[in-house]
């Protein structure tokens, strides 16, 4: 297998994830700590948001202002 060398270095998260998977996964585990990950990831964003609708004093009435709002960044072609 070609192995070309890598334009950005790891960062130290990625280099421990590949210390702690050296072995072969079979597609089940490898699907199972994707599952994980995810979880982890999807509950560690929702306390984020928690804490700020909280610090903020929101209400459902705002949250039905934010989602039906439309302050958007004008397109550019440059921006790419």
């Amino acid at each position: 297998m070609n192995n070309p060398q890598l334009e950005i270095p790891l960062n130290k998260s990625q280099l421990e994830i590949l210390k702690l998977f050296r072995r072969e996964l079979n597609e089940n585990d490898l699907l199972e700590i994707k599952r994980l990950i995810v979880q982890y990831l999807g509950e560690k964003i929702t306390k984020m948001a928690d804490h700020v609708w909280a610090e903020k004093n929101w209400n459902q009435e705002d949250m039905e202002e934010l989602l039906n709002s439309h302050d958007r960044t004008p397109y550019n072609p440059l921006n790419q």
